[in-house]
């Protein structure tokens, strides 16, 4: 038995380097590669306040005494802004959100 919401969304784990201009509200064209033909309207809902990294229950640690910088990722959750009932979009699937910055 696996539970699934029957709300749908997206988690999309943008680099640090492309939140600084998102915000809430802000709208997303979504594309599923399941339906290569059409393209979804939503927008963002939240921007998370940590990286995935941190957020993680077992975040990595590297213990080698090198620093090497990496990237993080940040998730941004992006809801549908239209009825997509009619549509299988299930977890886990590829999704391709751009979202539109001023």
């Amino acid at each position: 038995m696996s539970v699934v919401s029957p709300k749908i969304w997206i988690v999309a784990n943008f680099k640090e380097t492309q939140v600084g201009k998102m915000k809430k509200g802000q709208p997303v064209s979504i594309k599923i590669d399941t339906y290569p033909n059409k393209k979804f309207k939503g927008k963002v809902d939240s921007i998370q306040l940590a990286s995935g990294a941190k957020a993680s229950l077992f975040p990595p640690e590297n213990a080698v005494g090198s620093y090497i910088k990496v990237v993080q990722r940040i998730p941004v959750k992006i809801v549908f802004d239209e009825d997509v009932s009619d549509y299988t979009i299930a977890p886990g699937m590829s999704v391709v959100p751009k979202v539109k910055i001023k």
